[in-house]
């Protein structure tokens, strides 16, 4: 992924924010919205494409679009740069490959440890019966 080119691929919106602000929220567009566009992207290459789509599948629009609002700051060019560092996270995040989970074995000293313990108990248990003439 190239985080640049990502960067000029995305597209800005700025919408007038809810919630408490007085005056200044019926008048200044303050929220700010991003797109971007996965299907349409140069930035990633198509296994990239794919492992954003699966991963980020609640979040896509179903034309494979992912928008991140920001309504955090008072100021619209915060709320840009907040919305900016959310999506391009939320796409690296998308796009780290798990590791491979390496199946270990069981050491025998444990397997041991335990069938010993097993055998202690079980003779606590039978020392415990009434003995038989």
């Amino acid at each position: 992924m190239d985080a640049e080119k990502l960067r000029a691929e995305l597209q800005y919106k700025a919408v007038r924010s809810s919630g408490p602000g007085g005056q200044n929220v019926n008048k200044v567009a303050s929220k700010v919205v991003v797109t971007f566009d996965v299907n349409a992207s140069a930035a990633l290459d198509d296994e990239e494409k794919e492992r954003v789509r699966e991963k980020l599948a609640s979040r896509l629009t179903s034309a494979f679009v992912l928008m991140i609002a920001a309504d955090d700051d008072r100021s619209q060019l915060t709320n840009k740069e907040i919305a900016t560092r959310r999506l391009l996270d939320l796409v690296r995040k998308a796009l780290l490959v798990p590791k491979k989970r390496k199946p270990t074995k069981v050491p025998r000293a444990v397997i041991e440890k335990r069938i010993k313990a097993k055998r202690t108990t079980s003779e606590i248990k039978k020392n415990r019966r009434k003995p038989e003439f």
